[in-house]
């Protein structure tokens, strides 16, 4: 199974890359698979490519979702 989760796009870096912050961690991705990304915006990241920009409210809304379910599984452990 595949995971894409959002990241916030914190700076652009050489050309079709960007660093981001997926929750708390920072790497570098490509941005060779979209146009248009700023800093300040939110991507899909899978295996290191950003494969669509997304929503602000839907990326935070993921986000919480996320933290609830890793909140709920560390209340199991």
């Amino acid at each position: 199974m595949c995971l894409a989760i959002p990241a916030f796009v914190e700076q652009l870096t050489a050309e079709n890359h960007a660093i981001v912050n997926l929750s708390g961690i920072r790497k570098e991705i490509s941005l060779v698979l979209v146009e248009d990304i700023v800093p300040g915006d939110y991507v899909i990241v899978h295996v290191g490519f950003a494969l669509q920009k997304l929503d602000p409210l839907e990326a935070e809304r993921t986000l919480a979702m996320f933290a609830e379910i890793s909140s709920r599984d560390q209340d199991l452990s």
